[in-house]
């Protein structure tokens, strides 16, 4: 089908592990193509199936590849496969749990139209709804089955795709349900039956075994009930007993946060020390030439050169020339010359300059105090000698930096800046960054007293703080939040207001008081784009926007980081994670810790499941390699791990150490030490 922009895009999911072995096996892609073709209306495009195994990751991660793009999210997703009752079929599970909201009205219209078909329809549990702007349903694993499920509600799931992707409804509503009847081709109470003859068997899975062993996620509430993270209104007995959360690596977790960020925003700064730091928006070009004014390089004699070129001779000093503004210069002629200091204009008519070093002088004003001729040594001059023509360094409107570019703290950008007038630059707006701690056992560091039994002194926030300073940004300190679900939502709504990206720490695993993740799907309508990564440490690190209003009554989005309480943890995903997307935030390309390679200084032990990112001291060694070391334990609540490490070392998982000498990529997060 070739693409064309008025089109909705549609995509195709086949659950199968059978057809994700052999792809030639699977016959839905085509079927359910040539629905959306021959009775579709023209009005969809399939832009893309993907085949994956009967897994509850592959599944969600598939989804929201799609779902989740910023740039070009599908308005379609259906399904084929795993619906039944079979072991393996974990379809609507995994469907379930990423609804934003749930469409029981298309399910009820394809279980009627199958039940007018066969009673063993029932055995299909289809599931419908909505996440972010796409429309996701289910159908069964059967050719027969999905062809007509899909047929049953075809007709009405453009007015659903427009409505999910943001449509006016008023507009979409107007003239009435019988209007949209029309436009939909379907007539009251006709539009589950279309495309229905024949009796028909729903066998889940395309006819393949499922014989796999993936882990089951079990959940105690209902999938309509439940959707998202825990509900805390349902007690501990009935939260989820695994995370419902794909399992992301590194890379695609990046990548989630890449697209999910927001784009940077463009001010006008002063050209001032306040400047450091910020990136420029936009290129910037010179307002004047530098140098003004023809300019002398050196100490000497400003001379009107001969056409032969030999200034040997005696000659009258006339004037001087100081580096001082507002002086008026007489011209000068030929045979006379001006004595002229570094940096000063040369007079009028002047054409060289003669260094001091190449004269002698001859004679005195009768005061004594100037000098009234000076001797020329030199020969063959030309025009133009130690003159700094107007222009020459940089010339008017000539670009000086480029867009993207950050202003340093060594002065050069600044410098430059200044020289040729510039005294304001748009620049993106740096992101204010607050930083929250939860949990009721976590008491301010500095309290005074010893603690109390089950009692922990805050690390995370003064830490994090310190880092998120260190790299420039303005830090709200938002304190410490209670273990109770309203008093999170209040403290996160007003934090929202006053920061554009969120720090928590805590409540992010899976015990009945880690509130975050509830606290941001429910209560604050957000959408959690990871809830777990596939690393050591930090497994449990969530990344989710809110929708918020801006001052400007605007619809834009706010970033909230639920990093884990780990110490370790907190900190090691703050530079992998957090910086990255403050960078994005104010434009700096390319986003994340610099990554040099490094030789390790002894053996390291490895992780046999998770790659790791192991903290370290980098060195340069004397013969000039940089050099890694372990800063000891390893453990995520380990704070002595902390200590001097200014590099993540990112090792593979494995069964083997690395041994000493093995090179691996470094990624500093501070300057490298002096040789070792």
């Amino acid at each position: 089908m070739t693409s064309n922009p008025s089109l909705l895009r549609a995509a195709v999911l086949i659950v199968s592990t059978t057809a994700a072995k052999d792809p030639s096996s699977d016959a839905a892609d085509v079927a359910l193509r040539d629905v959306f073709a021959n009775h579709g209306g023209g009005q969809w495009s399939v832009a893309e199936t993907k085949i994956v195994s009967d897994s509850v990751p592959q599944i969600q991660r598939q989804i929201m590849l799609w779902t989740d793009s910023v740039e070009s999210p599908v308005n379609l997703i259906v399904t084929t496969g795993g619906t039944g009752f079979a072991v393996s079929d974990e379809t609507p599970e995994a469907v379930s749990a990423l609804l934003h909201k749930q469409a029981p009205g298309l399910v009820h219209a394809m279980l009627s139209a199958s039940l007018s078909v066969t009673p063993f329809a029932m055995m299909s549990r289809p599931v419908a709804g909505v996440r972010n702007k796409t429309v996701i349903i289910t159908l069964p694993g059967s050719v027969k089955g999905a062809r007509e499920n899909l047929q049953a509600v075809l007709k009405t799931l453009p007015h659903a795709c427009l409505q999910a992707a943001g449509a006016d409804s008023r507009a979409l509503h107007a003239g009435g349900v019988k209007k949209l009847e029309k436009e939909a081709g379907v007539s009251s109470g006709a539009a589950a039956q279309s495309g229905h003859a024949g009796g028909h068997h729903h066998h889940h899975g395309h006819g393949h075994s499922h014989g796999h062993g993936h882990g089951v996620l079990v959940r105690h509430t209902k999938a309509d009930e439940n959707p998202k993270s825990n509900d805390p209104s349902l007690g501990p007995s009935r939260r989820h007993r695994s995370s419902p959360y794909p399992m992301l690596s590194v890379d695609d977790a990046l990548k989630l946060i890449e697209e999910q960020t927001p784009p940077p925003q463009t001010i006008s700064s002063k050209v001032d020390s306040t400047l450091v730091g910020a990136v420029l928006a936009q290129d910037v070009a010179a307002k004047a030439n530098v140098p003004a004014f023809r300019a002398s390089i050196v100490d000497g004699y400003a001379v009107v050169v001969p056409k032969d070129g030999n200034m040997k001779g005696v000659y009258p000093v006339v004037s001087v020339s100081h580096a001082e503004p507002g002086k008026e210069i007489k011209p000068l002629k030929e045979g006379e010359i001006a004595r002229i200091t570094t940096g000063a204009p040369l007079p009028p008519g002047a054409t060289s300059v003669i260094m001091v070093e190449d004269t002698v002088l001859k004679s005195k004003t009768e005061d004594g105090l100037e000098e009234k001729e000076v001797e020329i040594l030199a020969e063959n001059v030309k025009e133009g000698e130690n003159v700094r023509e107007v222009g020459s360094d940089i010339k008017k409107d000539a670009t000086i930096l480029e867009k993207g570019e950050q202003i340093s703290s060594v002065g050069g950008e600044i410098g430059l800046l200044a020289a040729v007038g510039v005294a304001e630059v748009e620049t993106y707006r740096r992101p204010v960054v607050g930083v929250l701690s939860t949990g009721d056992e976590i008491v301010e560091h500095n309290r005074p007293g010893d603690l109390r039994h089950g009692e922990v002194r805050d690390t995370n926030r003064p830490t994090l703080i310190s880092a998120a300073r260190d790299w420039g940004y303005e830090v709200v300190d938002l304190g410490i939040a209670s273990d109770k679900p309203g008093d999170l939502e209040e403290t996160l709504r007003d934090s929202l207001r006053k920061v554009d990206l969120v720090i928590t720490t805590g409540g992010v695993s899976m015990g009945e008081l880690d509130l975050l993740k509830p606290t941001i799907e429910r209560a604050l309508g957000g959408t959690i784009h990871f809830g777990r990564v596939a690393m050591k440490p930090g497994k449990p690190t969530t990344f989710a926007t809110v929708p918020v209003k801006n001052n400007a009554g605007e619809r834009t989005s706010k970033v909230i980081f639920s990093l884990p309480g780990n110490p370790a943890s907190a900190l090691v995903t703050f530079h992998l994670f957090v910086l990255p997307s403050l960078q994005q935030m104010e434009g700096k390309t390319p986003p994340g810790l610099t990554k040099v390679p490094v030789v390790l200084a002894h053996d390291f032990p490895l992780d046999k499941a998770r790659p790791e990112y192991h903290r370290a001291i980098v060195s340069v060694t004397k013969d000039g390699t940089l050099s890694a070391a372990s800063t000891g334990g390893q453990r995520s609540s380990k704070v002595g791990s902390l200590k001097g490490a200014n590099a993540l070392l990112a090792l593979p998982s494995g069964t083997e150490p690395l041994r000493k000498g093995a090179k691996v990529e470094a990624l500093l997060m501070g300057g490298v030490r002096g040789s070792v």
